[in-house]
C-alpha cells in the first residue's frame, strides 16, 4: 500500500513538472496561434460590411491562398520535429543548420508558388463555382494575396524553428505586432481616410501582405541571428535543403488531404448559393480560429515529443504522451462549451445579412459538440509529427476523407444544408482521425529514438 502511495505521489509530481513545461510552450503558442487566425478575422469582419459578395469573394480567395500555402506547413511542423531532436540530443548547431536549410526551402517553394499560380488565378477561383461578381472580386483580392507566398512561407518555417528551439514567445510578440499593423492598415486601405475613399477589397489583401511581410522580416532575422551565434553556416546546403523537403513530403499529403475536405464543404455550399458560401466563409474562419488555439497544445506535443525522442527518454515520451491526451479532451471541452455560448450572437460581428446569420447558428453548434473530437485529434497529430510519424500520418488521413469525401457530395447534390454538412465533418472526418490516431499512439512502432 506504501509503495502504491509512493508511485502515486510521484506519477502526480511528474505530472506537475510536465504540466509546467506544456503550460511555459503552450500559453504563449496559444496566444499566437489566437493572433495569426486574427488576420482572416479581421479581413472578414473589415469586408463583410462592404456587403456580402465581398465576404464571399474572400471566402473563395482564402480556400485557394489557404490551400496552397497549407500545403506548406511542413515548414513549420516538419522543422519543429527535426529542430527538437537536434536539441534533445545536445546538437544546438546542427538543430539551427537545419533551421537555416528550412529557410532556404521556404524561399524556393514560396518563389515557385507565386510564378505558377499569379497567371492562373480566373481558373482556380472558377474551380469553386462561384457567381460572375463574387468571381471577378475574389480573383482581384487573389491577385494582391498570391505575392505575400514568399513571406508566408518564411514566417513558417522561422517559426518551426523557434518552436524547436523550445521558444514560442518570440512567435508570439511577432503576430501580435503584425496583427495591429495589419488591422490598421486594413482599415485605412479598405475605407480611405479623409477625402480619400480607400481601394475597398483589394485594400485588405494589401494590408495583410505588408504585414506578412513585417512580420517575416523579424522571424528570419532572429533565426539567422541565433544561426550566427552557433557559427552555423548561412548558405544554402543542396543536401540539408533536399533532405527537408524530402522529409516534408508526407507531411504535405496529409495537408493536402485537409485541405480537399474543406474545399469539397466550400464546393458544397457554393452550389446553394451565395448566402450559403458566406455563411461556409464565416463558419471556417471561426472553424480555422478553434482548430489554432486547439494547435496550441499540439504545438507543444511536437517540441516536446522531439526532444524526449532527441535524448531518447523512453519513459518521459510515454509519460508526455499520456499527459498530452487529457489536453487534448480538456481543451476541447472547452473551446466546445465557449462556442455553444458565443454562437448565438459571433455571427452579428461579421454580418447584418439575416440569411446568413440564420444559416450560422445551427453550423456553430455542430462544431461546438464536436470539439472535444478535435482536441484529441490535434493533440495526436502533434505527438506523431514530433516523432516523425508523417507517412502513417498521411495515410490516417487518406482514410476519413474517403470516408467524408463521397458524404459531403451527396450532401451537397441533395442540398439538404451547411447543418447536415458539419456533421458529416465532424463524425466521418474527424471522427475516423481521432480513431486512428488513437491507436497509433497507444503503439510502440512510431517511437524512434536519437538524433
Amino acid at each position: 500500500m506504501r509503495g502504491r502511495r509512493l508511485r502515486d505521489r510521484e506519477r502526480r509530481l511528474q505530472d506537475r513538472e510536465q504540466d509546467r513545461e506544456i503550460l511555459r510552450l503552450a500559453v504563449p503558442a496559444f496566444l499566437g496561434l489566437v493572433a495569426e487566425p486574427m488576420f482572416l478575422l479581421a479581413d472578414a469582419a473589415i469586408v463583410g460590411h462592404l456587403g456580402t459578395p465581398e465576404l464571399a469573394a474572400v471566402g473563395v480567395a482564402s480556400a485557394v491562398m489557404g490551400t496552397l500555402v497549407s500545403l506548406c506547413v511542413f515548414l513549420a511542423y516538419g522543422t519543429t520535429a527535426s529542430v527538437a531532436r537536434q536539441l534533445g540530443a545536445g546538437r544546438t548547431r546542427e538543430a539551427l543548420t537545419q533551421g537555416v536549410d528550412g529557410l532556404w526551402l521556404a524561399t524556393g517553394i514560396g518563389v515557385v508558388v507565386t510564378a505558377a499560380t499569379v497567371p492562373v488565378c480566373r481558373p482556380l477561383v472558377r474551380l469553386l463555382g462561384p457567381g460572375p461578381q463574387v468571381e471577378d472580386l475574389a480573383v482581384d483580392y487573389l491577385q494582391v494575396a498570391l505575392l505575400g507566398a514568399v513571406p508566408l512561407l518564411l514566417m513558417l518555417a522561422a517559426t518551426g524553428v523557434l518552436r524547436g528551439l523550445q521558444d514560442t514567445r518570440t512567435p508570439l510578440v511577432v503576430a501580435v505586432a503584425a496583427n495591429l499593423l495589419n488591422v490598421a492598415l486594413n482599415l485605412v486601405l479598405v475605407y480611405g481616410v479623409g477625402a480619400w475613399d480607400g481601394l475597398g477589397l483589394v485594400g485588405s489583401a494589401v494590408g495583410t501582405l505588408v504585414a506578412q511581410l513585417a512580420a517575416a522580416a523579424a522571424l528570419v532575422g532572429v533565426v539567422v541571428r541565433s544561426a550566427r551565434l552557433e557559427q552555423a553556416p548561412m548558405r544554402p546546403d543542396r543536401r540539408g535543403i533536399v533532405q527537408a523537403g524530402r522529409a516534408g513530403v508526407p507531411l504535405i499529403v496529409r495537408t493536402l488531404l485537409l485541405r480537399a475536405s474543406l474545399l469539397v464543404m466550400t464546393y458544397a455550399a457554393a452550389r446553394s448559393g451565395d448566402a450559403e458560401l458566406a455563411t461556409m466563409q464565416l463558419a471556417l474562419t471561426l472553424w480555422t480560429f478553434l482548430a489554432f488555439v486547439l494547435d496550441a497544445v499540439a504545438i507543444a506535443a511536437q517540441a516536446l515529443t522531439g526532444r524526449y525522442l532527441g535524448a531518447a527518454d523512453v519513459d518521459g515520451t510515454r509519460a508526455v504522451t499520456r499527459r498530452m491526451e487529457q489536453w487534448g479532451w480538456g481543451s476541447g471541452l472547452v473551446t466546445g462549451l465557449l462556442v455553444a455560448a458565443a454562437a448565438p450572437v459571433v455571427g452579428h460581428l461579421f454580418t447584418s445579412d439575416p440569411a446568413v446569420l440564420d444559416l450560422l447558428l445551427p453550423v456553430l453548434l455542430v462544431a461546438a459538440v464536436t470539439q472535444p473530437v478535435a482536441g484529441i485529434v490535434f493533440v495526436l497529430d502533434g505527438v506523431l509529427i514530433g516523432a516523425g510519424d508523417a507517412v502513417y500520418l498521411a495515410w490516417a488521413q487518406a482514410a476519413s476523407i474517403a470516408l467524408f469525401a463521397p458524404t459531403a457530395w451527396w450532401l451537397g447534390q441533395q442540398q439538404l444544408g451547411l447543418t447536415w454538412l458539419w456533421v458529416a465533418f465532424g463524425v466521418c472526418f474527424m471522427g475516423t482521425r481521432a480513431v486512428t490516431l488513437i491507436a497509433r499512439a497507444h503503439g510502440d512502432r512510431w517511437m524512434r529514438l536519437g538524433a
